[in-house]
């Protein structure tokens, strides 16, 4: 399981392409949807409204139908008595005969439900259908026969259509004939209708595909882009990474080479020649206490003394590779005694202080804020002139600090800007490794040197008591 969740996590190109894609495939996603939802609902509007429109169209016509029809028999129905069946026989076959185009016709049901006139389903004529129903279990004859006991109205119900024999939608509209009791009407199938809307839907599905070739396209050329954008920049940086990893490696041996070489010189310079001081007076000594001359007591005290001096050179040395009080005392004591000992090693005035940490410094913020304060009083040793030379150290909310300030001629404005020379760079490197802050600021009547530590490497206090001052500034 863990193999497999370490296999699963993702590189730095990998999230950076998810964090491009995934939000330009979700606003794909959204704007389809939103499209679709949209283009849908509009189009539903608008084949209702078309639906409508021919359904209304279809009832105009059915009322002309039944206009056209009641002006031929109007004058027989005007003159007859309510049990004239002459008169009734004359309307039914001037209607029988009433077709028009190849489905069209009317029929009659008197108010019991029995058919009279159907000229195009003979076999409905002279039957009592009162209760009849469609396919879908819609009443026919008895809705017909309501509407027209109550004067008129339309009426829709699946009916077999005679030219094809197909059951389909029909609109039926029927009048009354109050005197005879009869429900005349005619009707007129819609299939044409819903073929018609069922193609504007078919077409508005076909839209909406296309919708959605067209944003699935673009989404996919979006993502092709920002694919291959995604990798110029990968190669890009990973030329410029390899590089700079390249000058980061020369620097590190550059480094290493100039420690060695300020080591060797300090060895060669230092303690070969006290050394052989020492020998010289041993040797002398010898030579001396051979032939009994009393001034070889006097000769092996300068060689103690240049042995002593070695002592303490060699502990220097060692101190500067790693000073032991930063492990045994903490950052503060360890700043103390490099200033003291810079300040007796070059006669420039040199003042510290501190205020105390509330928690203590880890160990990579103690070593980056020593190697910070090393380099920078070797650079004002060598470079600077300075005769004053002040550093602080103290904790705050945001972290700890370390600020070195003289009163030296200052550093060239472009060499700060640019980094400066290899010893700025360690500075600025070491400490962007633990995420702090590293400013310069220099002008002709001195140079400030500022390194802050974030609250993430301070750790949290172990819990003892309040102690003395010097106690705790000692182990800050």
């Amino acid at each position: 399981m863990k193999g497999w969740l370490a296999s699963a996590r993702l590189n730095y190109g990998q999230k950076l392409f998810l964090l491009a894609t995934l939000p330009l495939i979700l606003t794909a996603v959204a704007i389809s949807v939103v499209v679709t939802l949209q283009a849908r609902q509009m189009a539903e509007r608008e084949i209702e409204t078309l639906e409508a429109q021919l359904i209304s169209a279809k009832r105009a016509e059915l009322k002309n139908y039944i206009s056209i029809a009641r002006t031929a028999f109007v004058n027989i129905y005007g003159r007859a008595a309510p049990d004239d069946r002459e008169a009734m026989e004359q309307v039914s076959q001037i209607l029988a005969a009433m077709l028009y185009g190849q489905d069209g016709y009317f029929f009659v049901f008197d108010y019991n439900g029995t058919n009279l006139v159907s000229p195009r389903r003979t076999e409905l004529i002279g039957r009592n259908w009162t209760g009849l129903e469609d396919s879908s279990g819609v009443p026919v004859t008895d809705e017909l026969i309501r509407l027209a006991r109550s004067g008129g109205g339309y009426h829709s119900f699946i009916w077999p259509k005679p030219s094809t024999g197909e059951r389909t939608q029909m609109v039926a509209y029927v009048i009354g004939l109050q005197d005879w009791q009869w429900a005349i009407g005619t009707g007129v199938f819609i299939d044409d209708v819903i073929a018609a809307v069922a193609a504007s839907r078919q077409q508005v599905e076909t839209r909406v595909q296309r919708t959605f070739l067209y944003v699935g396209g673009a989404t996919m050329l979006a993502l092709i882009f920002v694919f291959v954008t995604g990798l110029f920049i990968t190669i890009r940086e990973r030329r410029l990474a390899n590089a700079k990893l390249k000058m980061l490696t020369q620097r590190v041996f550059d480094a290493q080479e100039e420690e060695r070489g300020r080591v060797a010189r300090e060895l060669h310079d230092g303690i070969s020649q006290i050394l052989v001081g020492v020998r010289y007076a041993l040797e002398t000594a010898r030579r001396r206490l051979a032939a009994g001359d009393a001034r070889a007591g006097d000769t092996l005290d300068r060689g103690a003394a240049h042995l002593s001096t070695a002592i303490q050179e060699v502990r220097r040395i060692s101190r500067d590779l790693r000073p032991g009080a930063l492990d045994d005392l903490g950052l503060g004591p360890a700043l103390k005694a490099l200033a003291e000992d810079f300040g007796r090693r070059t006669g420039i005035k040199t003042e510290f202080a501190t205020v105390v940490f509330r928690n203590r410094l880890d160990e990579e913020a103690k070593i980056a804020l020593y190697r910070i304060a090393q380099e920078t009083l070797t650079n004002i040793e060598r470079h600077s002139a300075a005769t004053r030379v002040h550093i602080d150290l103290r904790g705050h909310a945001r972290g700890g600090t370390l600020r070195i300030t003289d009163n030296g001629c200052g550093i060239d404005a472009s060499s700060a800007s640019a980094g400066g020379g290899l010893g700025l760079r360690n500075m600025q490197e070491r400490i962007e490794q633990i995420d702090g802050r590293f400013e310069i600021r220099s002008s002709p009547e001195g140079t400030e040197i500022e390194a802050t530590v974030p609250l993430t490497h301070l750790l949290t206090p172990q819990g003892q008591s309040e102690t003395a001052p010097e106690t705790k500034r000692a182990t800050a």
